[in-house]
Order: C-alpha cells, then sequence, then structure tokens
C-alpha cells in the first residue's frame, strides 16, 4: 500500500492558498526567478509529448509598449458601445478597437455556469465597492486586465491548431503548472482571457508561428498589500464535478 509523500500536505496548502491576483507591485522578477518558474511550466505533460503551445514572455519596454496599445484597443472599443449605433458603425468601418483574437473572447455564458459566473462577480466588485449600475468604474476595473494589473511582466499563450482542442487541453496544464511554481517561488499570478482579444499587437511584436493562435495571456510578478488580493471566490463541493453513474455494477 502507498502512503502520502512528505511533501502532500505542502502540496494541498500551496494548491489552496493560490489566489488570482489583480494588483501588482511594480517590481521587476529577477531573471533567475523567472527562468527557474519556467522550467518547472516546462516538466508539464502533454499529449504525446508534443508541447503544442508557445509562449511569448513582455517585460519591461516591450511589456510597457502592448500595454499602450491594448488599452487604446479597449478604450476605443469601449467608446464605440457608448456611441450607440452609430458608434459600432465607426468601429466597424475604422477597425480601430474591433476585436482581431485568435478566439471569441466575449460572449454568452451557458446558463448552468451562469450562477457561479454572476456570485464570482458580484464578490469582486463589492469588495472593490464597484456598485452594479456604476458603469464607468466597471469599465476602469475591465480596463485593468490589459494593463496587467500592474505586473511587470505578461506572459501570452498560443496554441497549435493542428492539435484542436487538445492543445488547449494542453497549455492549460502547461498554465496551472507555471501558476504554481510562480507562487511557490512567492510570486502572484492572474491568468486572463481578455488578453486574447487582440491578437494583433502581439503578431507585430513577436515572431509568432502561422500555426499557432492566442488562447490567453497570464499576468506575472509580486502581489501588493491591496484587498483585492485576498478576494476568494470558494469553491464547489468535490461532489458536484463527479457526474453520476447510471449502472450498478456489481
Amino acid at each position: 500500500m502507498q502512503h502520502a509523500t512528505p511533501w502532500a500536505e505542502s502540496f494541498s496548502t500551496l494548491v489552496n492558498s493560490r489566489r488570482s491576483t489583480r494588483d501588482f507591485l511594480p517590481d521587476a522578477i529577477p531573471q533567475s526567478v523567472l527562468d527557474a518558474v519556467l522550467a518547472d511550466a516546462n516538466a508539464s505533460p502533454s499529449w504525446s509529448n508534443t508541447q503544442p503551445y508557445r509562449i511569448a514572455i513582455a517585460s519591461g519596454a516591450l511589456r510597457d509598449r502592448l500595454q499602450a496599445e491594448l488599452t487604446q484597443l479597449f478604450d476605443a472599443g469601449m467608446a464605440a458601445q457608448r456611441g450607440g449605433w452609430w458608434g459600432k458603425l465607426k468601429l466597424l468601418l475604422g477597425r480601430k478597437g474591433l476585436p482581431d483574437g485568435d478566439f471569441v473572447t466575449n460572449f454568452e455564458y451557458p446558463s448552468d455556469l451562469q450562477p457561479r459566473r454572476r456570485a464570482t462577480g458580484h464578490g469582486l466588485y463589492a469588495l472593490l465597492g464597484i456598485g452594479r449600475k456604476d458603469t464607468a468604474a466597471r469599465e476602469a476595473q475591465m480596463r485593468r486586465n490589459f494593463e496587467f494589473f500592474g505586473a511587470p511582466t505578461a506572459i501570452f499563450v498560443f496554441v497549435h491548431s493542428g492539435l484542436r482542442e487538445f492543445s488547449v487541453l494542453d497549455a492549460g496544464i502547461w498554465l496551472q503548472t507555471l501558476m504554481l511554481s510562480a507562487h511557490a517561488h512567492g510570486l502572484a499570478t492572474c491568468a486572463q482571457g481578455a488578453l486574447a482579444t487582440w491578437a494583433g499587437p502581439l503578431r507585430e511584436a513577436y515572431e509568432i508561428p502561422p500555426d499557432y493562435k492566442l488562447i490567453c495571456g497570464v499576468s506575472l510578478g509580486y502581489a501588493s498589500s491591496h484587498p483585492v488580493n485576498q478576494f476568494n471566490p470558494g469553491r464547489a463541493d468535490v461532489a458536484e464535478s463527479q457526474i453520476p453513474q447510471k449502472l450498478s455494477i456489481q
């Protein structure tokens, strides 16, 4: 009979103490620490060891340039929405701010997933003191995604289209490994689907292979003392994720 390894309790503590960080210190990540985290993530398993993902790392001046470009696109898109049908028409004609990502990031959530999504959003905005009808504050908080929440480093994740949804699965495993390793090294992270909304700035800044599509980004750095970083939406009971069997096997 196998028994728990000496690090089982430490691993549970690591997993359960990780949080999505939404306010970072500007302090740069030492290259040795970033290299160690990336090396851990690189050990992730994948389909036939194909490792069907590529990453683009942005720090320093490039990170600042991408923030400026992405926030400009966000601002243009929000201005078009506020402009009604005329604003949306100008958006379509000028295309400045029109999403050009490889995947659609703004869509209606399935009805069975909405309750948990709404509860998370409500809890986060309540903590931040943002009212339901405070459109300006909600827009400003959404804009923070494209500022990388102040993090000094952003990593963009691309997946190989040839392996279809399985490359996305493998990228998810890589991303979880990255976030846990970062946490173990004293860093904080926030995985962000919103960072896949616009791919144009990334394709101008990096030599991205033609078969790779932008699926998400992750902000990486040291957490500030802002209360938002203590937000914990909780998780459903483990039993809720289990599908009941139909047959009774004797």
